[in-house]
């Protein structure tokens, strides 16, 4: 290698260097996901880049970890205020410097940012396309010691994407307010015509293009056809007790009707569509995010701008608009790289539904659009490996099979016995029908169905009426669709006659042979046993289930008291971490992924305490399975452990010592204590909270819990007016819970 090589390398080594320092100290993980390092060199050697990850992949933190180890302000276009203001406060969560300007924002709040951005305190700034273009703004920018700029869900820039907005094509003059500074556009889903578009409209120069695997190797992908669509719903969520779910639906009466249904059947689930007033539709957005409600059922105006990482399930209860929607909107489900599963349920009429709403579409559009529809029901009808048929969509090849995780490969359905004498018999009917029907007259007539329309056309004549009669029509149809899909058949023209390829004919002589699938014959409790484990897969390994839901519990506490997203405070892949290993000082903490310095410091001796309680209960070890990590950085801590800390104020409590008291002699902040708190009246079975709170104000508080219950705290909070404090509600539902237990 030449010297100058030489001296690259040792540069590029560097920045990686801070780059994994950053994301280490800042987010708590100790590596990079595929792409992401790549992706992070672009930005800090200052060269433009089109970064295409999946949903799931990270793709944020390709432009968050850079702007932390470089001069100035990044800045960052979002196209929707729910996102920018998500993003801003887990980035804060984090202890990082951001913040967005939207039209939420006071003037006083505006001038706040502004004064931030002169100063040079903001590290990250979030901005709407059309705020960007702003006179004013630019004008302030470019005073401004601007990094970079950073233009998510790009994909909204090009027409041929699934998601045209106008206002992206303005950011086309970006270059030439900044003509030094690197742009980097960033999507989840595009293809190829869609990624050329991208950099043409957004004028860059010589990109680095990074596109990632489609793959989601932790989703398990199934199709279904609908025979009971609400017991295929609920078959998907029982799956999945107590965890986070989305169903979409075509329409919105589908909405309601499916919503209305769930919650009839004890569920809890609340509708998301364009019809609902915006501030129901909002409230029932931030129930589902803020881990309130199970199941939010919706119309594909859901999702864009939904970060909420612990999505265990996504169902389609019909078709999709396209392979592209189906992608981004299955793909909400796992994003934190957890096990999820993706079902999709269709019916052949779901085309017709797409038909009626696409009917005040010009002609050329609704075209598109209905060919996009019948490509997603051609993935239904193909019983080929779900993840290398959505990998090929986007161009991408995926060598291996998924192994189980998607109900092809997973076993769900068995070879047709003859499958050459079945697609013959369908074939010869298609040809004896003059290839002038479609799919179910076709069917009807392999059934020997009585139907006026055959009797009519004299079709029961045919030497082809009745060879199926002992076969559903479902199934029989569903083997037309099945010969379609490998191209023996083909459907054409308006009403989607059904006709005989040049592959048919060579079936018809025996030269080739079609691969027809059928269901596996198994009682449904077998089916669902099998699928249930097949889905959760080994991501549970070694985890504390009963810990890990009470973590969950302690989680929406803080959030609400924090005012976060309990994702924000740790992911559901942190809480299984915590729950696996169950650590016992700051230092071992830092080891669970998810957790860097500003979390062990702000939430870190609140959650020892919680583990350390629960183990000394349930006769558990702590530190199990635990790598020392020495390169890890550790925050500046007391030297004594979490765990020493928890005890020592469990002593005093017994002494009768305040909180303040006793947060003056441990030398801890009030918050600290509080949790030491609650712990200490969970492990000693406190049932009177009167030593910590007015007798009084426990009056109050156990009234307000006759009325809304002690399951969530932000309830009584608001039932009490908010004027009593979270930290003393905390303390009288916990004695309450003991109270309710011993009885």
């Amino acid at each position: 290698m030449s010297e100058s090589g030489e001296s690259t390398a040792r540069l590029n080594a560097s920045k990686s260097d801070a780059l994994r320092e950053a994301i280490e100290e800042y987010w708590g993980y100790d590596d990079f996901r595929p792409l992401q390092e790549a992706a992070m060199l672009s930005v800090v050697e200052e060269r433009d880049s089109l970064v295409v990850l999946p949903t799931g992949g990270g793709k944020s933190l390709c432009y968050q970890v850079p702007a932390l180890t470089m001069e100035g302000l990044a800045v960052v276009v979002s196209p929707l205020i729910s996102l920018m203001k998500d993003q801003v406060d887990a980035l804060r969560a984090n202890g990082i410097a951001a913040a967005y300007l939207n039209s939420t924002l006071s003037w006083d709040e505006s001038r706040e940012v502004f004064d931030g951005m002169r100063s040079g305190a903001l590290t990250l700034l979030y901005v709407a396309p059309e705020r960007l273009m702003n006179s004013y703004l630019l004008e302030q920018l470019v005073k401004t010691n601007v990094s970079f700029i950073a233009i998510d869900e790009a994909h909204c820039v090009s027409m041929w994407g699934h998601d045209f907005r106008p206002q992206y094509r303005e950011l086309k003059q970006i270059r030439e307010v900044f003509p030094n500074i690197a742009l980097h556009a960033y999507t989840a889903t595009a293809t190829e015509q869609v990624r050329e578009d991208i950099v043409n409209q957004l004028n860059l120069s010589d990109p680095e293009i990074l596109v990632g695997p489609f793959d989601r190797p932790n989703l398990s992908y199934s199709v279904e056809q609908i025979n009971d669509r609400i017991q295929q719903i609920r078959s998907v969520v029982d799956r999945h007790p107590d965890e986070s779910g989305i169903v979409y639906c075509i329409s919105r009466k589908e909405v309601e009707n499916v919503s209305n249904t769930l919650n009839e059947f004890g569920y809890r689930a609340l509708p998301y569509h364009a019809g609902l007033p915006d501030d129901v539709r909002s409230a029932n957005q931030d129930a589902f995010i803020q881990d309130q409600v199970e199941i939010i059922v919706a119309t594909i105006a859901f999702g864009m701008g939904v970060d909420k990482p612990n999505v265990r399930y996504v169902v389609h209860a019909g078709l999709p608009k396209s392979l592209e929607n189906y992608q981004q909107e299955s793909g909400r489900a796992g994003r934190d790289n957890l096990e999820a599963e993706c079902c999709l349920l269709y019916s052949e009429g779901d085309i017709f539904s797409w038909e009626r709403i696409l009917s005040d579409q010009p002609d050329a559009v609704r075209q598109v659009s209905m060919d996009s529809i019948r490509a997603i029901l051609g993935y239904c009808h193909a019983y080929l490996c779900r993840h290398q048929q959505l990998v090929a969509h986007f161009g991408q090849t995926l060598e291996e099979s998924c192994g189980h995780h998607c109900d092809v490969c997973r076993g769900d359905y068995e070879l047709v016995e003859d499958p050459l004498v079945v697609s013959q018999k369908i074939i010869s009917s298609v040809y004896r029908q003059d290839q002038r029907f479609g799919t179910s007259y076709t069917a009807a007539v392999l059934k020997g169905s009585r139907d006026k329309k055959v009797l009519a056309n004299g079709h029961d004549q045919l030497s082809t009426y009745g060879l199926l009669k002992n076969e559903s029509l479902a199934a029989i149809r569903n083997w037309i669709n099945q010969l379609a899909a490998q191209h023996y058949l083909k459907k054409g023209g308006e009403y989607q006659l059904v006709q005989i390829t040049e592959s048919g004919w060579k079936v018809l002589k025996g030269e080739l042979t079609p691969r027809l699938i059928q269901p596996r014959v198994e009682t449904s409790a077998e089916r669902a046993q099998r699928k249930s484990r097949e889905v959760q897969g080994d991501a549970w390994e070694g985890v504390d289930q009963n810990l890990f839901q009470h973590l969950r519990t302690l989680r929406a506490e803080m959030a609400e008291e924090l005012v976060l997203k309990p994702y924000m405070v740790f992911s559901d892949e942190t809480l299984r971490g915590l729950a696996r290993h169950r650590p016992s000082s700051q230092e071992n903490l830092l080891q669970i992924k998810g957790v860097g310095q500003k979390k062990c410091q702000d939430y870190g001796d609140r959650v020892l305490a919680e583990i350390d309680a629960w183990c000394d209960t349930h006769e558990l070890d702590q530190d199990v399975d635990l790598k020392q990590a020495a390169a890890r950085p550790k925050p500046a801590t007391k030297s004594k452990s979490a765990n020493a800390q928890a005890k020592q104020a469990f002593e005093l409590f017994a002494e009768g010592k305040t909180e303040s008291q006793i947060a003056d002699e441990m030398g801890r902040a009030i918050s600290t204590v509080n949790g030491y708190l609650t712990s200490y009246i969970e492990q000693e079975n406190v049932t009177d909270a009167t030593p910590w709170v007015d007798k009084l104000i426990v009056g109050r508080i156990e009234s307000a819990i006759d009325e809304v219950g002690c399951d969530r705290l932000k309830p009584i909070y608001e039932q009490l007016g908010e004027d009593v404090p979270y930290e003393q509600i905390r303390i009288v539902v916990a004695c309450r819970r003991q109270r309710e237990q011993e009885e």
